[in-house]
């Protein structure tokens, strides 16, 4: 049953703007959202919080297994909530050190391994817009919908400057670029599922694009919708 409900996969390296476009995607489709940065961003949290050594790929495998991570759905395309292990994570997960732990642990076959039920549970009707890194390779390669952005990196820094500077988050342009350049390497170059297009998705380079035209774009490739 659930191989029958389409799947919208939208891809790219961190601040190519995905998350933004996947819901308000999901929101004018009236579909479900996957934030699957979000669910290792919440592993990484809960391995903190349980003072898991994040190269320990066993214990924090394990983590991944046993946390309940659950979305509460913004209006609009608003940024969902995170709910973890019963607490509100929100904005624990859009902290710089939880991108840099997610990242780490993503490289691990084992937590990956562990959250690829969890991932393929939110493909649900009537439709799925699941954002990330290896939506349309790994996690769901049957998507007849497949998008991957991206952005230079300068740019993707200026955005998640200003993004964490309008949450009152201090930070430096020139420290989120290094960060942005350096999570790059490492997901590209991990043995485990890389960060790569799909052969059949549409590349869109969002650089300077407002985001109601990349979001048309998006739409644009869906046309029985």
């Amino acid at each position: 049953m659930a191989k029958t409900v389409p799947v919208l996969t939208i891809d790219g390296p961190s601040g190519s703007g995905k998350g933004t476009i996947s819901r308000l995607v999901a929101n004018r489709l009236g579909w479900h959202y996957l934030d699957s940065g979000a669910l290792y961003r919440a592993v990484g949290l809960a391995a903190a919080w349980s003072q898991v050594d994040l190269s320990d790929a066993e214990h924090v495998a394990a983590c991944a297994e046993r946390t309940e991570i659950h979305f509460e759905t913004g209006e609009g395309g608003a940024e969902p909530r995170v709910i973890v292990n019963g607490k509100d994570a929100t904005h624990q997960l859009r902290m710089e050190t939880a991108g840099a732990a997610a990242s780490a642990i993503a490289a691990l076959p084992a937590v990956r391994e562990a959250l690829l039920d969890k991932q393929r549970a939110f493909r649900q009707p009537p439709g799925l817009v699941a954002d990330g890194r290896d939506m349309g390779t790994v996690i769901f390669p049957d998507a007849r919908h497949k998008v991957f952005l991206t952005a230079s990196a300068e740019e993707r820094a200026e955005r998640r400057y200003k993004q964490l500077k309008d949450k009152g988050v201090s930070v430096t342009l020139d420290g989120l670029l290094r960060e942005i350049l350096a999570r790059d390497a490492r997901d590209a170059e991990r043995a485990v599922a890389p960060l790569r297009p799909a052969e059949d998705a549409v590349r869109i380079d969002t650089t300077g694009l407002p985001i109601d035209e990349v979001v048309a774009r998006v739409l644009a490739l869906l046309p029985e919708r």
